[in-house]
């Protein structure tokens, strides 16, 4: 038997605008305004509006994430849900006992609730507005709503988190054209991630003022790190996966745990020209408001190799102008997805957390096997028999559970996620969850995966040992 650290946290994460619909929320979030303007951009035109439905079944959805074993779950409050006024950040009085009801159900149930603060979702009038987080205004603005959060759910609510893959944001919007805007320009890409360094550090300045800190609750980040393995021992694919780690894992990691960039990384902006606005003031407050807790968010490696061409002078400044993605040879992948299965990895981050920030307390606040048609996996029973995901979270945990020997400082593992959701353009064409979501009509089971995971919650471990039959009479158990 593999046996984790007492108290460990056995959970999973979801999202506010993944799992709740837009009922009765004041406004649209980015995507929610992508999807009324272009819905044919998402997957079979399935948008945010009923999403799981949380917003009305939140009350028998936590009760399934019961059975399923979870001691944990990681939630995020909308901020168009949340405000009437993003000026003033006035309450909308529904949201505001919307989220005590989540939480306090939660709560009852025996499950902690770790609460995420960003998630995706800029209300899209700030980016209309404003230019959204290009702009420092807005970085105010969320500061306004994250003090709200905390006035109001402060006595409740033990973990906080700031950010939820800040790293998508500068990628999706405005360097890869994957979320709204699309826009593809470095410079501004650059100033986002920055701006978004300076909002996380005075969310936590404001958390910290404000004495929420007072009864030992903690503040964060959610970070997906992708460790980047370069494709030979050659000096250039060396140098490529050098920088590659610099741009996808320390641009954020660095400020949040080291309380400042790295200095390579910031000789290198500097020198192509597309350095962030900064001030002397804002850097002292960066360096003094560093985060008490770290979530990793891991799915798959990242590999690099030489780039192949060397853009023109006059090109448009992007990061992997240094670097090209490598595919290595037989590696095994999740083809639904599209991404290399490397569990060894999350070993790797492991010893770096360990090694080079401080062995700072972290979890794992994702991972996870998003698959589709899952239906094919259904057995006589009606329930999904998702032995794929049941090997992957084994293995990966079989590989966390080595970092932790080594003394990383791991407090736990929450998968993607407890119950299938909507996931942004792809809607629900994979599916991650523990339990499983028709979205026709909102009649949610729980696949095998759901027992096998509450027998790991329930002994803290798991035996390397197969667990068919044990499964099986989890599965009796809670009939």
């Amino acid at each position: 038997m593999k046996k984790f650290p007492e108290q460990f946290w056995w959970g999973s994460a979801t999202s506010g605008p993944q799992a709740e619909g837009r009922f009765n929320k004041p406004h649209a979030n980015v995507f929610d305004h992508w999807y009324d303007m272009e819905p044919e951009k998402f997957y079979n035109q399935v948008g945010p509006n009923t999403a799981s439905n949380f917003y009305n079944s939140y009350k028998e959805d936590i009760q399934l994430m019961k059975e399923a074993g979870l001691n944990s779950l990681r939630i995020s409050i909308q901020w168009t849900r949340l405000i009437d006024d993003f000026e003033t950040a006035s309450l909308n009085e529904d949201g505001v006992q919307f989220y005590h009801n989540v939480i306090d159900t939660l709560l009852e149930a025996g499950i902690e609730p770790f609460v995420g603060l960003h998630h995706f979702d800029l209300p899209v009038e700030l980016y209309h507005q404003y230019g959204g987080w290009e702009s420092k205004k807005v970085v105010d603005l969320f500061v306004k709503f994250t003090q709200q959060c905390f006035a109001l759910y402060g006595d409740k609510v033990r973990y906080w988190f700031v950010f939820n893959e800040p790293m998508v944001v500068v990628d999706g919007q405005y360097l890869y054209q994957f979320h709204y805007p699309n826009i593809r320009n470095g410079k501004k890409a650059v100033q986002v991630a920055y701006n978004i360094v300076l909002a996380t550090a005075k969310t936590i300045e404001a958390f910290r003022s404000g004495g929420w800190d007072r009864d030992g609750q903690q503040i964060g980040t959610i970070l997906n790190l992708t460790p980047s393995y370069p494709a030979s021992d050659r000096a250039e694919d060396l140098k490529a996966s050098r920088i590659a780690d610099l741009w996808k894992n320390q641009l954020f990691l660095d400020p949040a745990v080291l309380g400042e960039f790295p200095s390579e990384l910031v000789e290198l902006l500097t020198a192509d020209g597309v350095l962030w606005e900064s001030t002397e003031e804002e850097k002292i407050l960066i360096k003094q408001n560093t985060i008490d807790l770290l979530g990793v968010n891991f799915y798959h490696p990242s590999r690099a190799k030489e780039p192949s061409i060397i853009p023109s002078s006059a090109s448009d400044w992007m990061p992997n102008q240094y670097f090209d993605d490598y595919e290595m040879p037989r590696r095994r992948m999740n083809v639904d997805k599209g991404w290399e299965i490397y569990p060894q990895a999350l070993y790797d981050i492991s010893l770096n957390i360990r090694d080079n920030y401080g062995n700072i307390p972290w979890f794992v606040s994702e991972n996870g096997m998003g698959v589709s048609q899952e239906e094919r996996f259904m057995n006589a029973d009606g329930q999904i028999d998702d032995f794929y995901r049941i090997d992957f979270i084994k293995e990966h945990l079989e590989w966390l559970h080595k970092g932790i020997e080594a003394g990383s400082d791991c407090r736990g593992y929450h998968l993607w996620t407890a119950i299938d959701n909507w996931s942004w353009t792809n809607a629900y064409r994979n599916r991650y969850g523990l339990v499983s979501n028709d979205i026709r009509t909102q009649v949610k089971t729980l696949k095998k995966s759901g027992y096998w995971f509450k027998q790991v919650s329930e002994n803290n471990g798991f035996s390397d040992e197969k667990d068919e039959k044990e499964v099986k009479n989890v599965k009796q158990e809670t009939k």
